[in-house]
């Protein structure tokens, strides 16, 4: 098969991923944050698998009283690892099954080019209305900025000018229409290729807040789901860990 795919099946024969005689489907509980790039790694699963990733993205707080309700989700990639924790002592998710495929990264962002500095300065300045971030309660990249400011010695003069989103796609949304200013973001909802997209930014150093470690877990409805057994297989494998990498993600 001489195809630009062919390195990448060969490659993922050799780990056992190649496509199955019977393929399946699974249902993925995603947060938000990582949007653009499981589009890409579900895409290269299909051509690799034949499995078919069906994903919806959200806040990981929603998810998980989804869960409770009997959604039909059968892998959850949240954006934190307290979550899939909880629902695996909670029994609603396949013991030994989790594990962390990324590890988050904080931006202060601005739709304008050169109007958030390099070292957020931006943010004791203070020349602006509004400030945008993820529901913290829901939301782990808000609650990691609040850490942030918090650590800063901000939060006080700043909250009253927050503009809150329920999850970190609908954050980006108020920044990248003018609703704010600028605001808290996943550094991979801007970042591509190993550089910005637009705007101006400042990537948040780690020391201001909790390491944010997502983890993904097998729920229990997607136990003896093959697809979602090949899932978290692929996801672990050098193909979907290059495309975590390149939105700006540590592993």
């Amino acid at each position: 098969m001489k195809t630009r795919l062919a390195p990448l099946f060969a490659g993922l024969a050799a780990l056992g991923l190649a496509a199955p005689l019977h393929a399946a489907e699974v249902q993925v509980a995603v947060a938000a944050n990582f949007t653009a790039p499981m589009q890409k790694i579900a895409a290269d699963f299909e051509k690799a698998t034949g499995h078919k990733a069906q994903l919806a993205f959200g806040a990981t707080g929603k998810f998980y009283a989804q869960i409770k309700n009997g959604a039909p989700f059968e892998v959850l990639l949240a954006a934190d690892d307290e979550t899939p924790a909880r629902l695996e002592k909670e029994g609603m998710a396949v013991a030994g099954s989790r594990f962390t495929y990324s590890i988050g990264q904080l931006a202060l962002w601005s739709a304008k080019p050169g109007y958030v500095d390099d070292k957020g300065e931006v943010l004791k300045k203070g020349a602006f209305k509004h400030l945008a971030l993820a529901n913290p309660k829901l939301a782990p990249y808000g609650a990691a900025a609040v850490e942030t400011l918090t650590r800063l010695g901000l939060l006080a003069s700043i909250e009253p000018r927050f503009v809150q989103g329920e999850n970190i796609a609908q954050t980006f949304q108020f920044i990248s229409t003018g609703n704010a200013e600028l605001g808290f973001v996943a550094l991979s909802q801007v970042y591509e290729g190993g550089k910005l997209k637009s705007g101006s930014a400042w990537i948040v150093p780690a020391s201001l807040h909790a390491p944010i470690r997502q983890d993904a877990v097998v729920l229990a409805k997607g136990k003896d789901n093959p697809a979602a057994a090949a899932l978290v297989k692929f996801l672990k494998a050098d193909p979907a860990r290059a495309v975590i990498k390149s939105y700006g993600y540590a592993l």
